[in-house]
């Protein structure tokens, strides 16, 4: 999972900022959306990140404490 240059940023993109959206992550990463997304995706998935609804808006947290230490 760690591997993967654009998951290894959303992950400290997230774990700096707390919780962000998609296109929040996407102005911080210089990254188009879609490709964040899928990725982001695939993290929740894993388990590794929670998201939460407001409106049309997607909010991402990292949620692994694993994760967070191996970044630190």
């Amino acid at each position: 999972v760690l591997a993967n240059d654009t998951r290894l940023r959303i992950l400290h993109a997230l774990v700096r900022a707390g919780e962000l959206g998609v296109s929040e992550l996407g102005d911080t990463l210089g990254m188009k959306v879609q490709a964040i997304s899928n990725q982001l995706q695939r993290l929740f998935d894993l388990g590794i990140l929670e998201s939460r609804r407001e409106g049309n808006n997607i909010y991402y947290r990292l949620v692994d404490a694993c994760v967070q230490g191996l970044l630190e």
